[in-house]
């Protein structure tokens, strides 16, 4: 499995700034590393998120609600939870960005559970 990096994560960052608009910083450098760090995180030995889903919704959820950007943090989040999915071989082209942005939104106002992302990204996504 194919993983971010926190200077993925912050080039993502950078590049969506820069075609929509916003201020780009970072307000805080360690919230992009636990982040990075769910990817992979264990309890007990065993691996908190198994699967590529919950892993992507990981990274979104965390970006979304910890706000480690000065702004950007809902086009972040969504986007590297999709850059995950598409670098382990998943394809969400066929979702809109109306879609993406409700979605993004609903993240932040209602603040789903992983499991709950998760569905949601692997209903909307092509092998």
């Amino acid at each position: 499995m194919k993983y971010l990096t926190a200077d993925d994560i912050e080039r993502l960052h950078l590049q969506i700034i820069e075609a929509s608009g916003g201020s780009l910083g970072i307000r805080d450098s360690g919230r992009i590393a636990s982040v990075v760090a769910s990817q992979q995180q264990e309890v007990f030995g065993t691996v908190l998120y198994e699967t590529v889903f919950d892993k992507a919704a990981a990274l979104i959820r965390g970006i979304i609600g910890d706000h480690p950007f000065v702004d950007g943090n809902k086009r972040t989040g969504t986007m590297s939870g999709l850059l995950l999915l598409e670098l382990n071989g998943f394809d969400m082209s066929a979702v809109t960005d109306k879609e993406l942005e409700d979605f993004a939104v609903h993240v932040a106002t209602k603040k789903p559970s992983i499991e709950q992302i998760a569905t949601w990204l692997r209903q909307h996504t092509k092998k």
